[in-house]
């Protein structure tokens, strides 16, 4: 980096926003790249994996190494920009909705995934795909939605001019139909009933901007293992017909695996080196990232097209061995490294410079001012909000590839966590992974711990998170203190809600 993240001083635009660094040649860069395209407008593809671990994927260390080649994903990331310090919320549906909102889970509500039909909370928010809209842009949702089965939270209501997937979460509609996870229920006729009665929708479906949700299709065992091959082709489908279509767009596609329970396509089982039913989910995702780049090639779009690549959390390492990996500490639900840093890949051929890795920061929700900025819809921002997100296009197009991001913050449902700057973390709450409170340690299990003295891990020297270096950095102390301050001061302004609370 050409500046030190920790001393270097940020600027505030407004109150209602994060402070930022701003680096004038790199944004001078970017403009240049942006204003040579002569107008034409920018489609925006986000991958959104469900539970993929920051280390599964070849270009970040795994690939082959652990049983699962992934060439698409790492041509992207050869031929794009590789974020190294990407970071998701703890769990899916918080994730989910600061990324469509540009707002930490304390602002949103969403703190935790609703499960079997509980209500959502996107109602009073303002989504990246509503302002999209109204800048003149076609939006899809395909696949995986779990911000919300009411009504008002669906994806055709906050933007969206079409859907197709399903609301919930996969183990939602198949654990309790396989004898192996569930055999009280599946030999159990009155307990079948009882939750084939159960209020949360089994189907997976489709709707269209502003009408109801209409059933495709039971998601069975059978049908689960041939979803995401059906929303690829779907995707696939949306982006030929955007071909001949003179408005841009934004596709919003977010997979079923692999989140557990992973049950393959027929056509991938056993098709990775571990052959294990996980792996094989990672070669078919692979595939389609392949399919969905090769789609976008053929039909003459990929020059136009910022393709960003991601997870919604770290790792869920609870049923192992149907679980990713990480080299960081925890997993899914927590907020040490494992359950926040997820893979993020950048491509953007001509725009993107190719085999860049950046250690700089960069939070999913920072998608929401950066695709607005591509846009042209920057001035579309809400102000009566506080809006957590910071503008990174000058990060992912500017010439610098330093991040206009100083701090991160970790949130353990209503819990301030911890805050990053530079290599630094300083931690003040976490959850336990002590192997004492659950067999396969780490995200949901254990208890939420604060910590009478906080403790500060260098995360380039110790990313497993296990020896505290305060008692020997206190001079950094005041400079963590008072981000963390500003942060927590502007909640009196901008007070938090709670929609679905709590961390389970």
């Amino acid at each position: 980096m050409a500046h030190d993240p920790v001393v270097a001083e940020t600027v505030r635009d407004a109150a209602h926003l994060e402070p930022h660094f701003v680096f004038d040649a790199q944004e001078a860069a970017a403009a240049a790249k942006l204003a040579a395209r002569d107008g034409k407008r920018t489609n925006v593809l986000v991958v959104l994996f469900d539970d993929v671990g920051w280390g599964d994927f070849g270009c970040y260390g795994g690939g082959v190494a652990v049983g699962a080649p992934t060439p698409n994903i790492d041509r992207l990331a050869r031929e794009g920009m590789l974020l190294t310090s990407c970071y998701s919320e703890p769990s899916c549906t918080p994730s989910r909705a600061s990324l469509m909102t540009g707002r930490l889970p304390m602002r949103h509500g969403l703190m935790r995934p609703p499960m079997y039909g509980e209500p959502g909370g996107l109602e009073g928010e303002v989504t990246v795909a509503e302002l999209l809209s109204a800048a003149g842009y076609v939006t899809q949702a395909v696949g995986k939605w779990h911000m919300g089965e009411n009504r008002h939270s669906q994806p055709q209501n906050v933007g969206f001019d079409d859907f197709y997937g399903f609301l919930s979460v996969s183990d939602m509609y198949t654990e309790w139909r396989d004898p192996y996870f569930f055999p009280e229920v599946v030999y159990s006729e009155e307990r079948t009933r009882w939750l084939e009665n159960a209020p949360f929708n089994k189907c997976f479906v489709h709707a269209t901007r502003g009408g109801d949700i209409e059933n495709v299709e039971e998601v069975t065992i059978p049908v689960l293992s041939e979803l995401d091959d059906k929303w690829c082709a779907y995707s696939q489908e949306f982006i030929i017909r955007m071909a001949g279509e003179e408005k841009p767009w934004f596709l919003y596609h977010c997979t079923r695996g692999t989140h557990f329970d992973n049950y393959p396509h027929p056509r991938f089982l056993g098709s990775s080196p571990a052959k294990h039913p996980y792996k094989d989910t990672i070669i078919e995702l692979d595939d389609i990232v392949g399919r969905l780049v090769a789609t976008l090639e053929v039909t003459g779009q990929l020059d136009d097209t910022l393709i960003f690549i991601t997870s919604d959390n770290g790792p869920e390492m609870e049923t192992w061995p149907d679980s990713a990996w990480s080299p960081f500490r925890s997993a899914k639900g927590s907020t040490w490294e494992g359950g926040q840093r997820v893979p993020g890949v950048v491509y953007w051929r001509g725009m993107v410079e190719a085999g860049q890795a950046s250690d700089g920061l960069f939070s999913l929700m920072d998608l929401f001012p950066t695709l607005l900025h591509l846009a042209g819809a920057s001035d579309a921002i809400p102000s009566d909000r506080y809006i957590d997100a910071v503008d990174q296009t000058s990060f992912l197009v500017g010439a610098g590839a330093d991040s206009n991001r100083k701090f991160l913050y970790y949130w353990l449902g209503s819990t301030f966590s911890a805050l990053r700057v530079g290599e630094w973390k300083f931690m003040l709450a976490s959850t336990s992974d002590d192997d004492r409170d659950v067999q396969n340690p780490g995200g949901f299990t254990g208890v939420t711990q604060k910590y009478t003295y906080s403790r500060l891990y260098n995360l380039y020297l110790d990313p497993l998170e296990q020896h505290s270096y305060m008692i020997r950095k206190l001079a950094y102390l005041d400079a963590f203190q008072q981000g963390i301050g500003g942060h927590l001061r502007t909640f009196s302004k901008y007070p938090p809600k709670v929609v679905v609370g709590g961390v389970g």
